[in-house]
């Protein structure tokens, strides 16, 4: 018996192996006569077998990334051998700029090998200064310098109540956002991040240029239909619009820059009965106001900002003062000068007419001229910075009002999940006027509201389980140059432009007394100082500088500032004899002016205070 099925089994083992591969025969046959073959083998000109190129051969980039040349897989991963589609997309990227995988597409060696780790420890990436000074406003850190970066938390999964407001308030705003990661939200600001793409990236001809002065939130609506998208292109040469994609936020120096100020949500001036139709993403309308002197003349952010500024130097900064090298005075001065860091800047020309600025993207030579004499150098003014004087708006958001809610649930963007604790923001209101100033180090700049925080914490039962305020001033250049710089009168005979405030100084009592409009706003963690209002008029500072050497003037600078502005009434010029003259013991000599001058020192200033 026990021979018998040996026997059976020696048949049988053969047969069904017999069977076995007759059917693995069909199957390959068939699968291989239902296989649609590449008609040859596709090579680069340098002579790598890239099958993509069978499919994809109507993409057309620049000569350095021409895929005829490269290939695909080179930057998009994938399988370049297969002869399938599933096959040849398994590992690939859809963006290669992507910071997650950055390493193994554009900093590969023989593209771009420094870069990578350049970028990631730029500010974009990092976002250190955000996060720093976020958790130093919140009490969360007792100084500004965190090594804290939004890999790390991504990595980590780290949060806090500050924390938790930037990943779902302010997390969209670094280079480790990927692209097209939050379905229903504005293709505006989808489109953001991407890591080396952010920047470089760029639709082709065929796709509508789209201008952020638009209505409505849907600016980049996909091709119709199954239309095939076209691949974009690689930039080098970035215009500003491509800055200004996530500069229009906060700061918003991208909008000031081309002359946009993001105003109050009225939809004034109304237009035949209904809102303006000037409306930024996110439902935010503008006015037009006066754009920088160097956009007017047609310049790009990289014609003054150069490559270490953007994509960082390989190390990583805690602020944005640390990161930047340009100043005015590179350009306007007697001849070119080098950057803080030392470097030239390579787009200054010397020509026989003189020294020229070639623009990066329009190729446009530009004469570079020199700081006015008597105006600019005046002895008066050396402490003043430029922007200070010619920069003539600023956006002024006051009132950051954030409250936390442990009932809802919200999208951390950093994760793409909800997580507890819904946040809503609001403000109090925004204006451009009169742009604020005060010294940072031992300069005269211009401050805004940095963070004017109001916060709110509700409970699971509904109830406030935390609440405070932290107002803080902040350091801008505002990117609003004008040619011509502000009045005198705008400095020296502006409460508001001194840091007291809106509202009216005057001389009572031989005592000098401001009485301010704005007396602040009841919260649930007590009355506000005014939001307007840097400093009080014997020069206490009411609100907090953003960094630890910048305040606002003392009870002496304002003296002493304030006593000009009885005088530039009159003497508006700076280049006449009353001002080469002028000292602490100048007397007017107009008649009735007799004590104008005679103004009391510090020890006499006051504030009214509204009850």
């Amino acid at each position: 018996m026990e021979e018998g099925r040996r026997s059976r089994r020696r048949i049988l083992v053969p047969a069904v192996s017999l069977v076995l591969v007759v059917i693995a025969s069909t199957w390959l046959i068939v699968r291989e006569t239902r296989l649609k073959r590449p008609p040859q083998l596709m090579t680069t000109l340098a002579g790598n077998i890239d099958m993509c190129l069978s499919c994809h051969q109507d993409v057309k980039l620049d000569p350095a990334h021409d895929p005829m040349v490269i290939g695909c897989a080179p930057c998009h991963l994938g399988n370049p051998l297969a002869v399938t589609e599933k096959a040849a997309h398994k590992g690939m990227v859809i963006n290669p700029g992507d910071l997650r995988v950055v390493e193994q597409t554009c900093a590969v060696e023989g593209c771009h090998p420094t870069d990578a780790h350049k970028v990631k420890n730029s500010l974009m990436a990092t976002n250190r200064g955000i996060l720093g000074t976020l958790l130093y406003y919140w009490g969360e850190a007792s100084s500004q310098d965190t090594d804290l970066t939004v890999e790390q938390l991504l990595q980590s999964g780290q949060t806090s109540l500050a924390l938790d407001y930037f990943r779902k308030l302010c997390a969209t705003c670094h280079l480790w956002k990927q692209k097209n990661d939050l379905p229903g939200e504005a293709a505006f600001f989808n489109d953001k991040g991407g890591g080396c793409s952010a920047c470089h990236f760029q639709n082709p001809p065929e796709v509508p240029v789209v201008d952020i002065r638009y209505s409505g939130d849907d600016m980049a609506p996909p091709p119709a239909g199954d239309k095939k998208k076209p691949h974009p292109l690689i930039q080098k040469t970035i215009a500003s619009d491509t800055c200004i994609r996530c500069h229009n936020r906060s700061g918003r120096i991208g909008l000031s820059y081309i002359g946009l100020f993001e105003s109050e949500g009225y939809g004034t001036p109304y237009e035949q009965g209904g809102m303006t139709k000037k409306q930024l993403p996110g439902a935010r309308f503008y006015l037009e106001i006066a754009d920088d002197i160097h956009h007017a003349r047609g310049m790009e952010c990289i014609d003054c900002h150069t490559r270490n500024e953007i994509m960082g130097d390989g190390t990583s900064y805690a602020h944005y003062e640390e990161q930047l090298e340009i100043s005015c005075q590179i350009c306007h001065g007697s001849q070119p000068l080098p950057t803080r860091k030392g470097e030239p800047l390579n787009n200054i020309e010397k020509t026989e007419e003189g020294w020229r600025l070639k623009g990066k993207v329009d190729g446009r030579l530009r004469p570079l001229k020199p700081l006015r004499e008597g105006v600019c150098n005046y002895s008066g003014h050396r402490r003043v910075g430029c922007e200070a004087c010619h920069s003539t708006w600023v956006p002024q958001c006051y009132g950051c009002h954030a409250k936390r809610d442990a009932r809802g649930r919200h999208l951390d963007k950093l994760t793409l999940e909800e997580t507890e604790g819904l946040w809503e923001e609001g403000r109090s209101y925004i204006r451009y006027e009169r742009p604020m100033l005060a010294v940072w180090k031992d300069e005269v700049v211009i401050v805004t509201p940095g963070c004017q925080d109001i916060v709110t914490v509700i409970g699971k039962e509904g109830k406030i389980d935390e609440a405070f305020n932290r107002f803080t001033m902040a350091a801008i250049n505002p990117h609003t140059t004008q040619a011509k710089g502000r009045g005198c009168a705008d400095c020296h005979a502006s409460p508001k432009a001194v840091g007291l405030g809106e509202g009216t100084v005057s001389v009572k009592d031989g005592r000098l007394v401001f009485a301010g409009i704005d007396q602040g706003v009841d919260t649930a963690a007590g009355r506000t100082v005014p939001f307007d209002a840097y400093v009080r008029i014997d020069g206490t500072p009411l609100q907090l500088g953003s960094r630890p050497d910048l305040r606002p003037f003392n009870g002496e600078e304002l003296r002493r500032i304030l006593r000009v502005g009885f005088c530039v009434g009159c003497h508006d010029e700076t280049d006449t004899r009353v001002w080469n003259n002028y000292s602490a013991k100048t007397v007017c000599r107009r008649p009735g002016a007799e004590t104008d001058l005679q103004l009391p020192g510090p020890s006499v200033l006051e504030q009214e205070v509204t009850p």
